[in-house]
């Protein structure tokens, strides 16, 4: 063990731990919630680590010995934080040990990488562990800049890169409504209003409604994106850049740039992007739209492949599990059902990030971790949603043409398509008779001899304008 200390005292750290006393008191201080600092996060922080240290290094204010060892030790953090996001490995977490539900601003995160740096560097200049004099995470990690400006910073950049997996995610969806769009677009089924019947309409015409609302959720998300690019970095505590040079303050952005290879920029008004974090309620408000669009889909595909033999089946889900422990052969929608669950998340989530920014005080606000927590948190899970929902259930969906048919010819909603070729009367004296006797509305029409059913179907594709299977 080696001994660390600080303001308040000192503590034991495990002589194998790159982290340091403020990463310790800080995994004692808070709950564990068995939750992990989201990754996206930790390499954006560790980016704006990159960016202060070159910056500084290019101000004369860091020497080279210590700037060397600095910036391989990020590097060497960021490919293994890049294992972590590609799912290949989490020994970063043995590093990044604090919980995302802390206190104090995101300042346990902030100096968390520090520690790992200055002695990931220290190891590198054959220094031992803990020996500060050399690589101090505070003075030299830390140089000019504050959690104030590099923990909003880096949350904007990991927001940047998941609303980037986001939007992929909603074009992949969109990609396979529209394949289903053109497969069933000679389907022909009854429409529903308020879940009754209404008028005849192609099942290819509800998948391509679907796409269209998906096509909207992924444009808005995309340009979502421009609502992140200016960062407070530089702007140090309350964004008057204390104790930051005016040429780190001027240079730090273009160097995080470069690195990145983001469209980022410095705010025009450092207090103000310190002090106000509504862009993230504004970007949030654009994935919830997402979310609510992706319930409302989910719950039509539930209904339309209800049944399956008593009750819609218009559509066959792909089979994915057995869904009853009692009840043989019963298969459930659980792809559709694991959607909307994540969605409902997504809608909490928004709850959350609304309240915390409105409770910024004064010159920061102090519940950065839960609103970063959240917010990607919100952006991954769709993400991961999105592609399983169309891959593992839109993909596989396929139509059930004659039940479709079925439907549709016992319902007298085929009755609007007819109107404008027999007149309004006749077409609802055979709706009353069809009531009346008990029977479809199509064998009242064929009692009627006003067309044969072959040329009913053709007169309802005309008027839909498609051509029916």
């Amino acid at each position: 063990m080696r001994l660390e200390k600080d303001t308040l005292g000192q503590l034991e750290i495990p002589d194998d731990a790159s982290y340091g006393i403020h990463s310790l008191r800080s995994n004692n201080n808070f709950p564990k919630s068995g939750e992990k600092i989201n990754p996206y996060l930790i390499k954006a922080y560790l980016q704006v680590k990159l960016a202060a240290a070159e910056t500084n290094y290019k101000c004369g204010l860091l020497f080279k010995e210590k700037y060397d060892g600095m910036d391989e030790a990020i590097r060497i953090l960021i490919k293994e934080t890049d294992q972590s996001i590609e799912r290949k490995s989490d020994a970063i977490y043995q590093k990044v040990i604090v919980d995302p539900y802390q206190g104090g601003a995101g300042t346990s995160l902030n100096m968390n990488i520090n520690e790992i740096i200055a002695n990931t560097a220290l190891r590198i200049i054959g220094k031992n562990f803990g020996e500060y004099d050399t690589i101090n995470p505070l003075d030299d990690v830390n140089m000019s800049q504050s959690t104030n400006d590099t923990f909003p910073t880096s949350l904007k950049i990991a927001s940047i890169y998941l609303l980037r997996k986001l939007s992929n995610s909603f074009a992949t969806l969109q990609n396979s409504l529209q394949k289903k769009e053109e497969e069933f677009k000679g389907v022909l089924k009854l429409g529903r209003t308020q879940y009754q019947d209404a008028v005849p309409i192609a099942l290819g015409q509800e998948f391509g409604a679907y796409a269209q609302a998906i096509a909207r959720d992924r444009w808005r998300i995309y340009n979502a994106e421009e609502r992140l690019r200016s960062v407070n970095l530089g702007g140090t505590a309350v964004g008057n850049s204390v104790s930051a040079v005016k040429e780190y303050v001027l240079n730090v952005n273009s160097i995080l740039k470069k690195i990145t290879k983001l469209p980022i920029a410095k705010s025009e008004d450092l207090i103000d992007a310190t002090q106000n974090l509504d862009v993230f309620v504004e970007v949030h408000g654009i994935v919830k739209a997402g979310a609510v669009s992706i319930i409302k889909i989910c719950n039509d595909l539930r209904f339309m492949s209800s049944g399956p033999k008593g009750s819609i089946s218009e559509i066959n889900l792909p089979p994915k599990q057995a869904g009853s422990t009692i009840m043989p052969g019963k298969v459930n929608p659980v792809v559709l059902e694991s959607a909307i669950q994540i969605s409902e998340i997504i809608k909490g989530n928004d709850v959350i990030i609304s309240n915390v920014v409105s409770n910024g005080h004064l010159e920061l606000n102090p519940f950065g971790p839960l609103l970063a927590h959240v917010f990607l948190k919100s952006l991954e899970l769709l993400a991961e949603s999105n592609n399983n929902l169309a891959i593992n259930c839109i993909d596989g969906i396929t139509a059930d043409v004659e039940k479709c048919k079925l439907n549709l010819i016992n319902s007298s909603a085929v009755a609007a398509s007819l109107i404008s070729t027999f007149g309004y009367e006749t077409i609802q004296d055979l709706v009353n008779y069809a009531h009346k006797h008990k029977i479809s509305f199509v064998k009242a029409l064929m009692k009627s001899k006003l067309l044969e059913e072959k040329d009913l179907y053709n007169l309802i594709s005309k008027d839909l304008g498609i051509d029916i299977e």
